[in-house]
């Protein structure tokens, strides 16, 4: 059986955000029809306000003057305060405003592949030394399930090819694109044409953290009835495309799609000094992305990291750190 719920003590003050404002307005206009109008109301309704402050506070407020009214001693001095409580409401009531990035502090851990990591690095390093000075930047490798470590805090952005499905998560699209063969200066498949047969010929290194020999290059081999010669699988591309740069292996990195400006996921594959060979097979594209959970949306700092790494990864290219 329950129990009605005890009424509430008739002397406790109701808070009521309005009467504080229309208290403020009725002090800085001391014009029942001037404050009306400065919040959008009739003059009958004002005066019923006022009315009900006079009752609440125990004094007139506004007394009559001749043609005008003018404040009680009461009233002068809750003008300022009644003010200052406004605006207070109105900061708390307003969307947050951006942040300055120079007062930021602290670290941003971002989880992404090695290769996103190496290719973000450099960009993100410059942005914050130009902006957030006081920020440290830490990757973490693709060890965490990232819809769990975004809700728990423990990673604050997911870069890269976003595959989980976790409806609270918010993802962004940054930038596509394609495989293409990366091989040493001087390897056999840098002269003449690179048809679907030679590249089948030639030994692969392929990149998977699982361990998979197979991705969508076998698959579109396959529709050729060829079939490529993996002789090494590797979970790291980096790893990967340093043994490309000392042997005959060819390793499949993404490079920007074509008519797009350079991409600096391509930077460390040049930096090695790895020539970029268009593959000849229909290969789908790879969509690139950053995730990151709902109650960082808003915040300010996260904004102003989302901002960096949308600029490095999509913006127009600029200096190296």
């Amino acid at each position: 059986m329950s129990s009605s719920p005890a009424p509430s003590d008739p002397s406790e003050p109701v808070i009521d955000a309005n009467l504080a404002v229309a208290l403020d307005a009725l002090l800085a206009e001391q014009s029942v029809t001037r404050a009306a109008a400065r919040l959008h109301t009739s003059p009958a309704a004002m005066s019923r306000t006022l009315a009900r402050l006079r009752r609440i506070l125990q004094d007139p407020l506004l007394v009559r003057a001749g043609q005008t009214m003018v404040p009680t001693p009461r009233a002068q001095a809750l003008r300022d305060e009644a003010a200052t409580v406004v605006s207070r409401l109105g900061a708390l009531l307003t969307p947050g405003a951006g942040v300055d990035p120079a007062s930021l502090r602290g670290t941003f851990t971002l989880q992404a592949a090695d290769l996103i990591g190496a290719a973000l690095a450099p960009g993100l390093l410059r942005l914050a030394r130009q902006e957030a000075p006081e920020v440290s930047l830490r990757f973490r490798a693709e060890d965490l399930e990232a819809g769990p470590a975004l809700r728990d805090g423990r990673i604050d952005l997911e870069v890269g090819s976003i595959d989980h499905v976790d409806p609270e998560t918010q993802v962004e699209e940054l930038v596509a694109l394609r495989m293409a063969a990366a091989v040493r200066p001087g390897h056999p498949l840098t002269e003449g044409t690179l048809t679907p047969d030679r590249l089948a010929a030639a030994e692969h290194v392929v990149v998977s953290r699982r361990g998979r020999f197979k991705g969508p290059l076998d698959t579109a081999l396959a529709e050729l009835n060829l079939q490529r010669r993996v002789a090494v699988v590797l979970p790291s591309h980096m790893a990967a495309m340093a043994l490309s740069a000392v042997s005959d292996v060819v390793c499949l990195v993404p490079t920007a799609l074509p008519g797009a400006a350079p991409s600096p996921v391509t930077d460390p594959a040049t930096t090695l000094g790895l020539h970029l060979l268009d593959i000849p097979l229909p290969l789908p594209s790879l969509s690139v992305g950053m995730a990151w959970h709902p109650r960082q949306a808003a915040d300010g700092g996260h904004r102003w990291l989302r901002d960096t790494v949308r600029r490095t990864l999509v913006a127009p290219r600029s200096p190296a750190v």
